[in-house]
């Protein structure tokens, strides 16, 4: 199977796809439906999503699976679909990405917390083997562990992952710029721990998404590569912060304004740039515009 890393280390600058959440919200997805039943039910939605992505220029596109733990699926009932679920999504993704693109197995944290004990070290692992199985099943290149908070279920996860399949492993964290301009993910957890934790867990990419816009990523790839030089770094940046304006969430990031930044954010360190909440397939085509005048 082709690696992402590879074509990475010739060189290349490459391109994600952006928003899925937002997206299927469009499309009539309703607050307390399971999005990853989408898979199953409305395949040929989701695969218009990818599709999108893909004629906007993306090199890579993700699947439809961020809440497909054993733990979120049981919420609406589906906890013993996990296997289903996410193999359909990665056949959709795979489908819109053909032989030449590459697709990333999304997974994303269960809502279970460590610190409270409400889920053990050995329950998150075979929860994460298990959804990143079910992933390369369905031909994804890699898994994409993504909007992690908390540091030690984000190892579990790499580590899950990395032994349980042959997929090369990605992880991102969320982050928040706090008082005196310093960035933590809500468990306090900063980027330079990131890198620390998660390129020895086994982690073959890192990076950060969704919480903030372009513009505050590029200092969290800075921190990064003061840990880091090597290790391969994506960025799935929002729209802007979210607005809420006449009773509907908006993001104020024109594909423009996400556009004008890129170049300095891969001349900070990073590798793979993209989008999350609010970015569209027109924000994904001028990001690709803007890689290809590097």
């Amino acid at each position: 199977m082709k690696k992402i890393t590879a074509e990475l280390q010739n060189g290349h600058v490459m391109v994600s796809d952006g928003a899925w959440g937002t997206f299927l919200q469009q499309k009539g997805l309703i607050p307390g439906e399971c999005p990853e039943e989408w898979n199953i039910s409305r395949p040929g939605d989701v695969l218009d999503i990818a599709q999108s992505y893909i004629a906007a220029g993306a090199d890579m596109i993700e699947t439809n699976s961020f809440g497909g733990s054993r733990f979120k699926l049981e919420k609406y009932g589906f906890g013993d679909r996990v296997f289903e679920f996410n193999k359909a999504a990665a056949e959709i993704s795979r489908k819109a990405a053909g032989p030449e693109r590459f697709v990333l197995g999304s997974v994303g944290p269960t809502g279970k917390l460590l610190m409270m004990e409400e889920v053990t070290e050995d329950e998150l692992y075979e929860a994460f083997k298990e959804q990143s199985m079910a992933l390369e099943a369905g031909g994804v290149n890699a898994i994409m562990i993504e909007t992690m908070t908390d540091l030690e279920e984000a190892r579990i996860a790499v580590k899950a992952a990395k032994e349980n399949t042959r997929c090369e492993v990605f992880c991102t964290m969320t982050f928040q710029k706090i008082i005196g301009g310093e960035f933590r993910t809500m468990m306090g957890i900063s980027p330079s721990e990131m890198t620390a934790t998660i390129v020895e867990a086994g982690a073959d990419l890192i990076g950060t998404n969704c919480g903030n816009g372009m513009e505050d990523m590029i200092g969290m790839v800075k921190e990064i590569r003061t840990v880091n030089s090597t290790i391969p770094v994506l960025v799935h940046a929002n729209a802007g912060m979210p607005c809420f304006v006449d009773g509907k969430t908006t993001f104020p990031e024109t594909p423009e304004d996400m556009a004008a930044r890129v170049s300095t954010i891969i001349a900070a360190g990073a590798n793979i740039v993209g989008g999350c909440c609010g970015t569209t397939p027109e924000h994904i085509r001028k990001i690709r515009e803007a890689v290809g005048t590097l």
